[in-house]
């Protein structure tokens, strides 16, 4: 901890937090204190309240009950403009940036200094992250990963005493997320205190000199980090009710000498990528690794007809579907689950129950163009309890929703239709870690009804997890391949960033 900071008085202290809306009570008796040069990783899963907690220390939400400290003095936060005056500064997990903006605009919007002052000061925090982004791009050009490291430096230059990053790493590479940890660390050195809501266990360990769990509106567990381990989280994590604690099921390995390819991928190229081949089998998982920017996102996109074939072809079921419509691909049996649901994965002022049937409109099972609302209703309820997704009432608008409720009805969206290959782009951002044990279990559900998975994540623990075999991409190209038994953390990331070749590619 950096010099005279002992003895300080916490950055920021909230004691006996409550919070309802109507009858649901949200938040039970919060009491939490961030020191300064401390980060207290907060994690729980989606519905345990976090979002509330962090909308009132933001002064968007106000409490029914409890007060908030600030260097040691009370605080009426009630508004977000009093939040910023007090020095607290949220990096939100969804990026909010004005896409016809550029860069600078965004970044410096709301300053009345000396825009010169301003650039040099911000050219300064990008040297110390190690992130080269042309200042005068537009937004609207920016990958999600650069969205998010555009809003943390939002937050450094408005030299926030209290930082709250929410899931600032769901989207980075490795090579981002140290460099925002080299940040975080000189951060704490000069006394600035962190809030670190995390589903990234690991980083709870790398980054954290604290760590507090949500569940169900109350912290059930909180001390240093260096009294738990990742399997105690775990279980702090996980309901109580026995079925979150059932043993993973043995491996079961895809028979693919006998089977034929329910996908054949040959000599694919596009932009972004290029000369990309390979089969995907009936009932197997097959994973896509590789670094942001390596050409997986454009991939997948271009084989569900999103972007334009400039060679190569795609053929689903014996049939070519290179080029097709992503309306013709539905039809014809391949479905998507889109890492960005916010811009494509929700009808926002739709309900729950619409979000999740919507893909189904037009095959005469919830209706041509009214809803069988009936229908409608038992197949999304079906989603919700089979995902364990926390609603109050199918009816609800789905912005209703933490973000990870609302990732699962994207995915159900997506399952509703009983595709013959589902296409998942990093299906559990944003997912907490009981929630992601329920999507495992969906997609593992999936494998055994002989549904073909093509599942791209930044995740390698996630890859490694679930996947019958594994490519990685580098550059646009694939540069390998990996059967189960030869897939691991270590071989994906080093493939992934082209350090070496573990497996030629035939």
């Amino acid at each position: 901890m950096a010099e005279n900071q002992t003895g300080m008085p916490p950055r920021l202290e909230v004691r006996g937090i409550r919070k309802a809306f109507g009858q649901n009570v949200v938040l039970k008796g919060i009491d939490m204190c961030i020191k300064p040069g401390e980060v207290l990783s907060l994690i729980g899963g989606n519905g345990a309240g976090k979002s509330t907690l962090m909308k009132i220390i933001m002064g968007i939400y106000t409490c029914d009950e409890g007060e908030i400290f600030v260097d040691g003095k009370p605080a009426k936060l009630g508004k977000p403009s009093a939040s910023l005056a007090a020095g607290i500064y949220m990096v939100p997990q969804e990026p909010l940036l004005f896409p016809n903006m550029t860069v600078l605009e965004n970044i410096l919007m709301g300053f009345t200094e000396n825009k010169g002052e301003l650039k040099k000061r911000l050219l300064g925090h990008m040297a110390d992250m190690g992130l080269d982004i042309n200042l005068q791009r537009k937004a609207s050009t920016l990958s999600i990963a650069e969205q998010q490291l555009i809003e943390l430096l939002r937050g450094l230059m408005r030299n926030a005493r209290t930082l709250i990053l929410d899931e600032p790493t769901s989207a980075l590479t490795f090579g981002e997320v140290q460099s925002l940890f080299k940040v975080m660390r000189d951060l704490k050195e000069k006394g600035i205190g962190m809030i670190y809501i995390t589903h990234r266990l690991n980083e709870v360990f790398e980054i954290s000199t604290d760590v507090a769990i949500m569940r169900d509106g109350v912290i059930t567990l909180q001390g240093p980090v260096t009294n738990f381990t990742k399997e105690m989280l775990i279980q702090g994590l996980l309901p109580t009710d026995s079925s979150a604690q059932a043993e993973k099921k043995a491996y079961q390995p895809v028979p693919y000498e006998t089977l034929k390819p329910v996908m054949q991928v040959r000599n694919l190229t596009g932009y972004g990528f290029a000369d990309i081949s390979f089969d995907l089998y009936p009932g197997e998982i097959l994973g896509i690794a590789g670094v942001v920017g390596a050409g997986r996102t454009e991939l997948i996109s271009t084989i569900f007809g999103r972007d334009k074939v400039l060679g190569g072809t795609v053929t689903l079921d014996g049939q070519d579907i290179t080029g097709h419509s992503t309306k013709k691909v539905l039809k014809e049996g391949l479905n998507f689950v889109p890492e960005d649901r916010h811009n494509h994965g929700l009808f926002k002022i739709r309900s729950i129950s619409s979000n999740t049937t919507s893909a189904l409109l037009g095959t005469g099972e919830v209706g041509k163009v009214n809803m069988n609302s009936k229908a409608q209703n038992a197949i999304s309820q079906k989603y919700v309890d089979d995902f364990r997704t926390k609603i109050v009432s199918l009816d609800d608008l789905i912005g209703s929703l933490s973000g990870g409720n609302q990732q699962k009805v994207v995915i159900a969206r997506a399952l509703s239709t009983s595709p013959k290959v589902v296409i998942l782009d990093e299906p559990t951002r944003g997912i907490d870690a009981a929630a992601r044990g329920d999507v495992y279990n969906i997609i593992r559900q999936l494998k055994d009804a002989g549904v073909a998975v093509l599942m791209v994540s930044s995740d390698i623990e996630e890859v490694v997890e679930l996947s019958d075999r594994a490519l990685t991409v580098y550059q646009g190209r694939i540069n390998g391949e990996f059967q189960h038994d030869e897939i691991s953390q270590d071989v994906l990331t080093s493939t992934s960033f082209g350090i070496k070749q573990e497996r030629k590619m035939q």
